[in-house]
């Protein structure tokens, strides 16, 4: 979290203060660590650390700059892994937070002799407060409940110290355990402690932020920008931080797509030779192929839940002043900070026990609790979508339309759902992109019925169960399908709100 929140506060300062040559290339390859590629980036970042990886390839054996081995793994190969992943976060939340800044108070600051660093302590940075607080405690929670890098790294370097995490080891117990009664009671403990963990870390970083104002008669942004373009040194600076950064973050997403056209695999440091055998596995491996139908049915179905419930939860917020409003809004935008892991553990073990060998049970059927667990975990994208469009939708609409007689449900239904489709559409497919990319509640519930496994069950088989020489370039060319959904779904759902990429925040 400390790296990830360093690294995302630094580029985000550059990014929205400074204007510099490729400034609009290298915030394109910021955002690249955000394309998901669950487990095959861990690994590929162990076939480069690793001792007999490209780093020491290079370092040793072509530029003989070094005569010993560097060795990067166990906890501090995890650590690398999940700051390159989550870093875009902090990044993200920050860079919005700076832009809204309004540049009359530091000008009043610097007219009062701040300046520099001070000026960035004592007044940019406590104005941004709630960006980094958010981007931190996303990047702690989906650190804690990642099992990406300790999965993806197991398949790189076999066991080790990168698995002593407490997602692995809940992972590990379920995926072991054929029965509820088979899974150790300190497996529930540690899963207990995980969800302590995160609502202290949310609901501690909310508390300390309310204690504060951070309201401001104006905002930045494009009206007013306080940019200033760096001299020589100021310039050096910037590129000697941003340019080893978007390379080492992008790697991981460009050796995806090499271990998926190469035998890099196999072949050593380097890939020897192309191969399109791993991605017309897409379509003629059947258990590749099943996977990503079951992937394509559980998303497409929970999106049905997703709309329906954020749509209405997003319209109640907004507009109806009903006792328990805001336990509507916490209820719908809490699901990002449980980790899914916990979420899962709960479906097995309520569905597990209340509807033993039924048709929904778990260990029979976990396709229908996979669903639901898309539903809870996505529902976010399409709450805070929808609610960011009815705040832009005025109420004299629809009061307009009740004037004229039309009911409460007419109304919604002629007025403000066609205004809202954008908004709808918008955050339905960042949700289905998202439920596709699923990670933990997927390798958890999946792994009680394989054959109904989505497409991220089946990535985690392949490269944490190592059952062939060379499959690692399946699970890659799964993770090139996963990029192209994402990129797809990002720029059109951009497209369709005609807004930049939505903020993520507390």
């Amino acid at each position: 979290m400390i790296l990830a929140s360093f690294l995302g506060l630094v580029s985000a300062f550059i990014m929205a203060r400074y204007e510099f040559p490729g400034k609009n290339i290298f915030r394109v390859l910021l955002m690249i660590p955000l394309l998901a590629t669950p487990f095959v980036n861990a690994y590929v970042i162990g076939k480069v650390i690793g001792p007999g990886g490209l780093l020491n390839y290079i370092l040793k054996d072509l530029l003989h700059i070094t005569d010993y081995t560097i060795i990067i793994v166990g906890l501090p190969a995890v650590i690398l892994v999940q700051t390159l992943s989550f870093f875009p976060i902090v990044y993200l939340n920050m860079l919005s937070s700076f832009i809204n800044i309004d540049p009359s108070l530091e000008e009043q600051a610097e007219n009062m002799g701040a300046h520099g660093f001070k000026l960035f302590r004592t007044v940019t940075l406590p104005l941004a407060l709630p960006g980094l607080a958010a981007g931190a405690t996303l990047v702690f929670i989906f650190s804690l409940e990642d099992l990406g890098a300790p999965i993806g790294l197991s398949g790189a370097f076999g066991d080790g110290l990168h698995n002593h995490l407490m997602s692995f080891y809940v992972y590990e117990e379920f995926r072991k355990a054929m029965t509820l009664e088979q899974v150790h009671p300190v497996t529930y403990a540690v899963a207990v402690l995980m969800l302590g963990l995160a609502s202290v870390a949310f609901l501690s970083i909310k508390k300390y932020v309310s204690l504060k104002q951070y309201a401001m008669l104006a905002k930045g942004g494009r009206w007013s920008p306080r940019v200033r373009k760096p001299g020589i040194k100021g310039l050096i600076a910037i590129y000697a931080f941003i340019v080893p950064l978007v390379i080492i973050a992008s790697y991981p997403q460009l050796g995806v797509i090499t271990l998926s056209i190469t035998d890099w695999a196999i072949s050593g440091a380097l890939p020897s030779k192309l191969t399109g055998e791993y991605l017309a596995a897409l379509v003629t491996k059947s258990d590749v192929v099943q996977a990503i139908k079951n992937s394509l049915t559980y998303a497409s179905l929970a999106i049905v839940v997703i709309v329906l419930t954020g749509t209405s939860a997003a319209y109640i917020v907004a507009r109806r002043d009903i006792p328990g409003r805001d336990l509507i809004d916490l209820l719908a935008t809490i699901p990002i900070a449980i980790p899914g892991i916990i979420v899962a553990i709960g479906y097995l073990l309520f569905f597990g026990t209340v509807f033993s060998n039924t048709t929904i049970d778990p260990f029979i059927n976990p396709g229908l609790l996979l669903i639901f667990s898309y539903s809870v975990r996505r529902l976010p994208f399409t709450t805070r979508a929808v609610f960011a469009g009815l705040q832009q939708t005025h109420v004299s609409l629809e009061e307009a339309a009740e004037t004229l007689g039309a009911s409460r449900a007419r109304t919604f239904f002629t007025i403000v759902v066609p205004l809202l489709a954008a908004n709808v559409i918008g955050g339905a497919i960042l949700s289905f992109v998202y439920s596709m990319n699923e990670v933990s509640t997927s390798v958890i519930l999946g792994s009680r019925n394989p054959s109904q496994g989505p497409i991220t069950f089946l990535m985690s088989q392949v490269i944490y169960a190592s059952a062939a020489v060379g499959t690692v370039s399946i699970a890659a060319a799964l993770g090139v399908l996963l990029m192209v959904l994402q990129i797809v779904a990002i720029t059109t759902s951009n497209y369709i709100l005609k807004q930049r990429v939505a903020f993520l925040g507390v």
